[in-house]
């Protein structure tokens, strides 16, 4: 089966890295998996870019820090059910479409990204940044990717009864002091 996410050579990505992150030292080995996974799940799901949803998803079982964030309960359950079923009914309205809000401008450097998706990974690793200069973390993704409103991980948070806003919080206070 052929990606349905354009694949570049090493030359043509200007030298970055091909796994979509393109944030060099700020994306550690915990990110680039949650990425790696996530574009998976978005050639499974027949999408075109990997998408905060896609993010979250792979937040959720690649990262027990993350996961923590939303803590145990039904909601949580209610949350994985909604994001299993993107590929089979739930999201399909979003196939051919392109996440973007159209509040940030968007984002070419990282190909197969949504542009939110590539605001998300940037705004982690400036997170990361300001705690000292550490490599981004998975509740540092977690945050990044429920700050904007019109992002898919926010509708299928809210859609599961999840407050967008007390996740950000609650990841940006596992993440540490961020001046």
């Amino acid at each position: 089966m052929q990606s349905r996410i354009p694949r570049q050579s090493a030359g043509e990505q200007g030298g970055r890295r091909p796994d979509g992150t393109g944030h060099g030292a700020r994306a550690g080995a915990e990110l680039a998996s949650v990425v790696s996974a996530a574009r998976r799940r978005a050639v499974r799901d027949g999408d075109r870019h990997v998408d905060t949803a896609h993010l979250l998803h792979s937040l959720l079982e690649c990262d027990p820090e993350a996961r923590a964030v939303l803590g145990e309960g039904p909601h949580l359950a209610r949350l994985l059910g909604y994001l299993v079923q993107r590929s089979i009914g739930y999201g399909l309205r979003w196939q051919s479409t392109v996440e973007d809000s159209g509040a940030v401008p968007v984002v070419t450097e990282a190909a197969g990204l949504s542009p939110l998706a590539a605001a998300a990974m940037e705004y982690a690793g400036e997170r990361a940044a300001r705690r000292g200069g550490g490599r981004a973390r998975g509740v540092d993704l977690l945050a990044a990717i429920v700050v904007d409103p019109q992002a898919r991980a926010v509708e299928v948070l809210d859609r599961a009864g999840i407050d967008p806003r007390a996740v950000f919080a609650r990841a940006a206070e596992q993440a540490g002091p961020n001046p």
